[in-house]
Parts: C-alpha cells; sequence; structure tokens
C-alpha cells in the first residue's frame, strides 16, 4: 500500500477510458476548472437547462481529489452545524439552505436512477451513534431539527443499539431515514458520462495553469491548450489550481484518511446487524459502513498531514480496535487519504468573485449533497440568473490566515480531541 492513489474506488471502478487532454484553442459558454462533485454537477445542470456548450478542465482523472477518496455518505446538512446556521441567518434563511441539501440528497438517488448509475448505492439511512452516557445531545439535535428545519431523525435506543451494533461503545442514537451510501467514484463517473451525453466536453490532464481577462470573458490555459470562456466556474476543492490569490486564500486543504478492509464474509454480519453507515456524536469521530463485498470501509480523523497509506492504515487499525476489538486482526487491503478544502466559518464558499466569474469551494468533511446543491445554484445562476447563490454572501472568501491557519486548525482539533477524552474518561469513571 504505498500508492496514494491505491484506493477502493479506484480498484472496483472497472474499465473506465481516460479522456483526452485539451489541446489547441477552444472558445465555449461556460469552463468549469475541478472535474469532481461541485464542477460535474454545475456542468450536468447547465447541460440540463439548455446550456451545453461547456468545457470540463481537470488536472488529473475526474473524481481524483475528495469526490473520489471520502467515505461515500450521501446525507443533509453542512459541515456547519444546525444551530450555529440557525444563529447566522435566522429561522426562515438557515431552513432554505438546509432544505436545499436535503433536496440535493433526492437529486443524488433521482439521478442514480435516471441515468442508470451503477454507484453501490444502499439505502438504508445512516446513523448517529452517541459515544457518550449523556443522551442530552441526540434530544437537542433531534428536536432542533424538527421545530425549524421539519426533519424527523428516529431515536434509537441503546438496547437496539446493541442489536444493531456489536459494541458496548455506544448509548443511544439517532436514525436519519433520507440518507443513503454509495460508492462515490461510479457516481461521479456516471455524472460526468451524463453531461457529456448532453454536450459537455470533459479533459484529464488538464491542469489550468493560467486564468486571465479576455475582453467581456476570460481565458484558461492549460500546458498544451487554451478555452476562452463567457464564464469560468472555479470548483477545485483542496487541490488548488492557483489561478487566483483570494479563492486559493479562502480555504485550507485538510486531510482526513480512510481504509477498507478485506472481506468478511459471515463475520461482519456479526458486528454490524444494519446496512445503515454509522457516524458518532464526537468531535473527532470514526464513521464507516458495511460495503456490498462485505468489506468494511472506516474513515477518521483529521489533519493537515496527508499521510502515506501505512500510516493511515496504522491509525486507523487502532481506531477501529477502540469500537470493535473483535476486529482488531482483520487485514486492511487499502488505506489512503484525501484533501477537504476547509473555511474559516465551515460552511462553502459559493459566490461570483467578478463578472462571470464563479466559485463553490470550501465543503469540508460534509460535501456530497452539498457539491450536488452548489452545482444546481451556480447552473440555475448561469443558465437563468437565478440569484439564490448570494444566500451564501455570509460565508465568502474569508482569508484561511494561512500559513498561521494551519497550526490554528491542528491545534484546534487537537484540543477538541482532548476534550472528547475528557469526557470519555468521567463516562468511565461513572460507570466503574
Amino acid at each position: 500500500m504505498t500508492d496514494r492513489d491505491a484506493t477502493f474506488y479506484r480498484a472496483t471502478l472497472g474499465e473506465v477510458a481516460r479522456l483526452p487532454a485539451l489541446q489547441g484553442r477552444h472558445d465555449t459558454e461556460v469552463c468549469v476548472v475541478g472535474g469532481g462533485f461541485a464542477g460535474l454537477n454545475t456542468a450536468l445542470g447547465l447541460c440540463e437547462r439548455g446550456v451545453r456548450d461547456v468545457v470540463v478542465l481537470e488536472a488529473e482523472r475526474i473524481g481524483h481529489g475528495a469526490s473520489g477518496r471520502n467515505g461515500g455518505f450521501v446525507f443533509s446538512g453542512f459541515s456547519r452545524g444546525e444551530a450555529d446556521l440557525l444563529r447566522d441567518l435566522g429561522p426562515q434563511r438557515a431552513r432554505a439552505l438546509h432544505a436545499g441539501t436535503v433536496a440535493a440528497v433526492d437529486l443524488i438517488r433521482a439521478r442514480s436512477r435516471r441515468h442508470g448509475i451503477d454507484c453501490d448505492l444502499v439505502d438504508a439511512g445512516v446513523i448517529w451513534a452517541n459515544w457518550f452516557r449523556d443522551p442530552g445531545v441526540l434530544h437537542a439535535r433531534q428536536r432542533l431539527l424538527a421545530e425549524h428545519f421539519g426533519v424527523e431523525w428516529q431515536w434509537i435506543a441503546r438496547e437496539r443499539m446493541r442489536e444493531l451494533l456489536d459494541t458496548d461503545r455506544y448509548a443511544d442514537g439517532l436514525f436519519e431515514p433520507n440518507a443513503f451510501h454509495f460508492h462515490p467514484l461510479k457516481y461521479v463517473h456516471g455524472v460526468a458520462c451524463a453531461a457529456m451525453g448532453q454536450g459537455a466536453r470533459i479533459h484529464e490532464a488538464s491542469p489550468a495553469i493560467a486564468l486571465s481577462r479576455d475582453g467581456a470573458g476570460w481565458r484558461v490555459r492549460t500546458p498544451e491548450g487554451e478555452v476562452r470562456a463567457r464564464q469560468i466556474v472555479l470548483s477545485c476543492g483542496g487541490y488548488l489550481a492557483g489561478l487566483r490569490r483570494d479563492v486559493d486564500a479562502a480555504v485550507l486543504p485538510i486531510a482526513t484518511y480512510v481504509m477498507v478492509t478485506e472481506p468478511l464474509g459471515d463475520r461482519l454480519s456479526t458486528v454490524l446487524r444494519t446496512q445503515a453507515a454509522v457516524y458518532d456524536t464526537r468531535f473527532a469521530f470514526d464513521y464507516y459502513r458495511p460495503l456490498p463485498d462485505t468489506r468494511l470501509l472506516w474513515g477518521g480523523r483529521i489533519s493537515i498531514l496527508d499521510r502515506s497509506p501505512a500510516q493511515v492504515q496504522r491509525l486507523l487499525l487502532r481506531d477501529l480496535a477502540h469500537v470493535y476489538p473483535q476486529l482488531a486482526d482483520v487485514r486492511v487491503d487499502f488505506a489512503w487519504s484525501g484533501l477537504m478544502s476547509y473555511a474559516r466559518h465551515e460552511m462553502p464558499q459559493i459566490a461570483r468573485v467578478e463578472d462571470g466569474l464563479w466559485v463553490a469551494q470550501a465543503f469540508g468533511g460534509h460535501g456530497v449533497a452539498p457539491t450536488t446543491f452548489a452545482g444546481e445554484i451556480l447552473a440555475a445562476a448561469i443558465a437563468e440568473g437565478d440569484g439564490r447563490w448570494r444566500e451564501f454572501a455570509d460565508y465568502g472568501l474569508v482569508s484561511a490566515m494561512k500559513p498561521a491557519g494551519f497550526i490554528g486548525a491542528q491545534a484546534t482539533y487537537w484540543w477538541l480531541e482532548m476534550r472528547d477524552a475528557l469526557r470519555d474518561l468521567h463516562d468511565d469513571a461513572r460507570r466503574a
């Protein structure tokens, strides 16, 4: 496991032809820089609205970044919590933004069916498992979601949790029924195929190396080509293109880690008696889900370090054994890291930077639905003059204060991780 790109998703994607690199000069209506969820959803959204003269430039292969490396959870909300959203925006605006992510979950499900995207979709919901004994955090979030966002999460009593998850690590839980999990890289390719089927042109191995004004429009250069476009969308996530200092300066590329075990056969069902995906209530939470071939995907941790596969395996196997000691001896077949883009305000940056220049980034560790929402917002803005993108104006291109921001982010993570550990010790003392 020395290849950083040797992910489970890439290994199980199947035969996919490489798309040609951009060569020569091209004119187009919209050029999207970044072939991940945000960029491809924007391209498909444009095509669906009749704007089919779209070019997508991807520096590596589509889905190379966080879009093809994440845990595969599809659920509503943003990295910024619902209570903070309410305080920031008030009930009406907060509910409207959150509802956009709920609609995005439904859209991902619908697009998978409509376009026949075989992405191993498991429509079994997501469990939020309480790591601590106090059920107050569950009650508070359940009530908040119901009263202010019109979303009903179902209570799972401790006894039922133990039936579903064979660990004494959790207390009660909440179940989000409208959520699901899937193979994100297969879905990325499905969205790309759907966009190309409607006229979009997608180029891999085509890093954007320069961006400049070109009359009323813009010009993007790649090593072997050039695109002139009326509108540009920058959607590079944590893999910064270096095209605009103000855009790159607004995010921190932060790593998270994922591993996938060997096939566990019947052994998996003795530990997980649910097809739901799971994450817990700590700030530094674990997240995991069963895969169709009886493997277990396990992820977690946030770091400024993009660690090697061997280091990722060592860290996550220890985390797995802490929750499920009966699986401490499993073999790990894949381990990898990926860079997410985080903003100081923990919300996506969806904005018009200048006339004809748009940005969609900073989706953090909660990006599958919000990137789909962003694609719809930008496609509607460009094709129809829709002004919903202005609802994100409170969360603009605020400087991430690099390089000090990296130190601050890591220190904050360690502090919150320590706070979780102290609370854990308190719970253990109460049990004793």
